[in-house]
Parts: C-alpha cells; structure tokens; sequence
C-alpha cells in the first residue's frame, strides 16, 4: 500500500512539474469566437462575426453573404467558441473627437456619447455618428460594438403607416440602411427618437405619395437636374439624375454627394436609386442627416435640439411651402407627421408648421 502512494505522488509531482515547465506556446488557446453571423445583420468594412469554427472580419458592406463564400469576409483564424474577452470600451486611451479636427483611415477617437470610432477613411472632422462611410464604431478587443437599440419602427407600424406602398419600399432596405447612419431615430429620449422616425416617414411618405412612386412621375422635368458647370458634370446623360427614392433626390451634383458619403457611385450609376431598396432608403437618410437644403439645419438635428418637425420641411422645400408659399402641402405633411406619432404611441410636439 505504502508503495503505491509513493507511486502516485510521485506521478502527481512530476504532472505538474510538467504543467509548470510546459512552453506557453503549446499551451495557448485559440482566439475567442465573436458574435456569430446572422444572415439578417447588416456588417459594414471592420464588423466581426463567427461562423464555422473562424472569426471573419468584414472588407465592406455586406448582408445575407456567409463568411467563406464570398470575398467580402477576411478569414481571421479559428476561433475556441468561449466568449470574447478584452477591456471595455472606457479603458481605452483615446483622444476625444474634436469637429473640424482633419483624421486618416485608421485613427481612434472617444465620442461625445462616450462610445469609440475607428476612422474608416480620411475626412476632415466629420461626426462619428454620422455616416459609417467616414467612422466605425470601436472597442477595445477589436470587435464591433452592437448597436445602442433597435429601431424604434416595428415592421406592423411601418405596414400600418403605409398600406399602399410599392414592395420596393421595403421594411428591410429601411432597416439595412440604417447602419448608415446610426444617430438616426437612436439619439436622445425615447420620445425624441419616435419623433424623428414619423417626422422622416411623414416627409417620405408626402414625396412619394405613401411610398408609392419611385422615380419622378413629371418626365418633362428630368433633363433639367444636370448642372453642366460642375467639373465631373453628367457623365450618365443629361437627363439621368431625376427625383429617385423615398426624398426624390436629384440634380447630379447631389447623386456625386450622396455617392460620395455612401462609398456608392451613383454619379455614374444613378438607377441604383431605384434598383436597390437600401440604396434608396440610404440616399435619404444621407439628406436627412448632413443636407441643410433651404433650411438652416438639418432635419435631423431640427428634431433632436428640439426644434420642431415644421424645420424639417423648412430643410427639405424652404420657402416654396414655408412662410405661405403653399400651406396645404405643409399641413399635408403635417397630418402625415401626427398620424405617425400617434401610430408611434408619442406626442408631436410643438412647431409643427413653417
């Protein structure tokens, strides 16, 4: 007896003499998997997922393309499926973001919402929240941080909002499109994030008869929207930039803009508008983020400071609805805007007319 317990201690001893003494190397772990991939998810340049035992690493926008079947995903090695690990978002030391401050691709700054953003490519000082053309959100281990809540538009109240509409308005090229620009409808109180959603589907909603109309329906107007000046000019023909999409966007040097912001080129191809749901969908959301238009805002921010949904349609058609120049396009907006705050479970608030 006494034999054998010398026998297994001495096995023991040497165990974990062999455990001590073992390289680091041979005893290392595969990375930790990532959030798996969803075919639903919208992954933009940087975003992170796992699938089949890897981690992948998004080049560009993608959505419903499986990591291993498409260029668009880096294989990024494989992967242990135990939990990401990594400090938190404030451990990181980074500078805070500072408008009008020039960054390059690559740069990392802590936002006023006390979140990270790794700038995708170079701008000079343009907002984080934004357009995700310029910045991404950042964390600490590397991985793309979720997003700060859903959309505050269920697809049953967008089908109530719009019950006529074309199936090329649909819910999910509206909610692809939102990783454009996640400040939209996600930004201050609940209240003011409702809002701003049925402010923007009101105004959508009044420019496309109900979501009905994709193109311009006046064919007279269409060779009118090429400004000859600008220096690109109109490479697809002088009648090919026409009102497109939810905000009927127009005039070539808008498509070079908004193509610009998007990393999409619809200057030369301005049928994406009408072709591709989110594209459409994307084009407005870049109006209603970062265009003043007539107005001296942005409809985004008219709703986020407070200032009342009649700024959005001073932003979008200015003086030829507001100060009287057609009251009964304005009001039409406005029964848009309270029918879909009511949908919404909210209150309109004040200055709804211009």
């Amino acid at each position: 007896m006494r034999q054998r317990v010398l026998a297994l201690l001495t096995a023991m001893v040497s165990a974990l003499a062999l455990a001590v003494f073992l390289p680091a190397s041979s005893a290392s772990a595969a990375a930790a998997c990532g959030p798996g991939w969803s075919a639903s998810a919208v992954y933009t340049g940087g975003g992170v997922a796992s699938y089949n035992g890897h981690n992948w690493s998004a080049k560009w926008w993608t959505q419903g393309e499986a990591p291993g079947t498409s260029d668009v995903w880096a294989d990024q090695g494989s992967c242990d499926g135990s939990s990401p690990g990594g400090g938190s978002g404030d451990s990181c030391d980074h500078p805070a973001w500072v408008a009008g401050r020039a960054y390059v691709a690559g740069d990392i700054v802590k936002y006023t919402d006390g979140r990270f953003y790794r700038a995708e490519h170079d701008n000079p000082g343009y907002d984080p929240v934004i357009s995700t053309w310029y910045w991404e959100p950042y964390t600490c281990d590397g991985t793309t941080p979720p997003p700060q809540g859903g959309f505050v538009v269920s697809e049953g109240q967008f089908n109530q909002m719009f019950p006529s509409r074309n199936p090329f308005y649909s819910y999910s090229g509206l909610t692809a499109a939102l990783s454009a620009y996640p400040g939209f409808a996600n930004t201050g109180s609940d209240t003011i994030k409702r809002q701003e959603a049925a402010a923007f589907l009101a105004n959508v909603s009044h420019e496309t008869g109900g979501l009905v109309h994709i193109v311009e329906q006046n064919t007279a107007n269409y060779p009118h929207y090429c400004d000859a000046s600008q220096s690109y000019g109109c490479p697809a023909g002088q009648a090919a930039y026409y009102g497109r999409g939810p905000i009927q966007l127009s005039w070539n040097f808008n498509y070079k803009a908004a193509g610009d912001a998007l990393g999409i080129d619809l200057l030369n191809n301005p049928w994406l508008v009408q072709n591709d749901s989110a594209v459409a969908w994307k084009t407005a959301l870049w109006y209603w983020n970062t265009q003043t238009g007539p107005g001296t805002m942005t409809p985004h921010n008219a709703m986020v400071n407070s200032r009342g949904f009649g700024e959005t349609i001073r932003s979008i058609n200015g003086s030829i609805e507001c100060n009287g120049g057609n009251p009964g396009q304005v009001q039409s907006r406005i029964n848009n805007y309270q029918r879909f705050v009511q949908i919404l479970g909210t209150t309109p608030g004040s200055n709804l007319s211009c």
